[in-house]
């Protein structure tokens, strides 16, 4: 099977500009390609994770990837799947998610001997100057054409920015560079981000005769159409600080039936054969499923250790028989105690479990929570000090835990 069939098999393509030269470029080990990342935030997150993946797999199959790190268009921001504005970054916010994001991407690229590039798309638009780009570049692009783009046309009825207008501009422009500068060929991203992908194509074809291409990757949802990579509304992090290995463990040991194997045979880099064989199971199977599918990403997001811990902490929590020694753990301080107590309110949104007492309140009321096994039915229980002295296990809902100290 060559490296594109697989990527069919696995169901990662979307959209492609001219499929029988891609095809040709990938599976020749020569494409130079690259993925921009804008730094938004001081962490990639499991929605960067299919991405990722994909770079890795080209490379290991003799391509040369370029990580593009959007410190230049951050500054602009993509209006791609937003329905309001983006926060606006100063500089020195971008630099040090750009620094992050860096560490990351190591763990999955490898940037030794040439084999990838990273560069960073603020290092040239950053130096532009408005006039000049505009006489080199603006001909180049219709306005009826860019308000008939998907990003800008869902923008329509609650206003476009020209700031965020400008963004397709910027984006093809980082193409039509790294076309001159690093020989670079071919453009992956999300499949929302076509239309800014067919711009640069079509900047580098103007501008110098030449063919470039663009593929776009398959968003990854569930069942239900959602894009996933969330869990009660906040991202799903690759940082062990924003997001710990159990809890990414257990974000993904808790997929939904009908997602799981789609899930397996996009992200994981197990044998398309061993996958299909999987195609079969249900019931207890598919736990078993989702067991391999948490392993196997916690494992190459945070190592084999952390995955062994992980999983481990998972079964002393949900199968009974194991230790719970590395089950997340929240140390509460005095700040958290009157008069020598605290209550169960405090305490769930103290260790993150509720954003708010009056969320606590309502997990209380409706039956989520308890403590070591016993449900606690009244808002107001209280806890002294010494009532930490052995295990206290705080649960909420069916999926989230703490162990609390002092």
């Amino acid at each position: 099977m060559t490296i594109y069939d697989e990527l069919v098999a696995r169901g990662l393509i979307a959209q492609t500009t001219n499929e029988e030269e891609i095809k040709k470029l990938i599976n020749e080990g020569k494409a130079t390609f690259y993925i921009g990342f804008d730094c938004t935030a001081d962490s990639l997150t499991a929605g960067h994770f299919m991405a990722l993946t994909l770079m890795k797999r080209l490379q290991m199959a003799g391509n040369k990837p370029i990580a593009l790190i959007g410190g230049g268009t951050t500054m602009i921001g993509d209006p791609s799947g937003r329905t309001d504005m983006r926060k606006m970054l100063t500089r020195e916010d971008i630099d040090h998610n750009a620094e992050c994001f860096k560490r990351q991407m190591e763990r999955f690229i490898d940037f030794s001997d040439d084999k990838a590039l990273m560069v960073n798309n603020a290092d040239w638009l950053l130096n532009l100057n408005y006039v000049e780009l505009l006489r080199e570049v603006g001909a180049c692009f219709s306005v009826n054409n860019m308000l008939r783009a998907e990003c800008y046309k869902q923008r329509m009825e609650k206003g476009l920015s020209f700031l965020e207008f400008n963004y397709m501009i910027m984006q093809s422009y980082d193409f039509y560079y790294m076309f001159q500068k690093y020989n670079c060929n071919l453009e992956f991203g999300g499949d929302d981000q076509w239309s800014n992908m067919l711009g640069g194509t079509e900047l580098i074809r103007r501008k110098l005769g030449k063919d470039a291409h663009a593929m776009t990757i398959t968003l990854l949802t569930d069942s239900q159409g959602k894009k996933m990579g969330k869990t009660a509304g906040n991202a799903v992090w690759l940082d062990p600080n924003k997001t710990s290995p159990f809890e990414f463990y257990q974000y993904w040991r808790n997929v939904g039936d009908a997602d799981v194997l789609k899930c397996i045979r996009m992200l994981t880099f197990l044998p398309i054969e061993e996958i299909e064989k999987m195609d079969t199971w249900e019931g207890a199977q598919l736990n078993e499923a989702k067991d391999i599918l948490a392993y196997e990403l916690t494992q190459m997001v945070h190592g084999t250790e952390e995955a062994d811990k992980a999983r481990e902490a998972s079964k002393a929590l949900f199968a009974g028989g194991a230790n719970s020694e590395n089950v997340p753990t929240h140390t509460l301080t005095d700040a958290d105690f009157r008069d020598g107590k605290v209550d169960i309110l405090q305490i769930l949104v103290s260790a993150g479990l509720s954003a708010s007492r009056a969320e606590a309140r309502r997990n209380v009321q409706q039956g989520g929570v308890s403590v070591n096994g016993e449900k606690v039915s009244d808002p107001f229980t209280v806890y002294e000090k010494s009532n930490f002295e052995e295990e206290f296990l705080l649960k909420k809902g069916k999926k989230s835990f703490c162990k609390i100290e002092v």
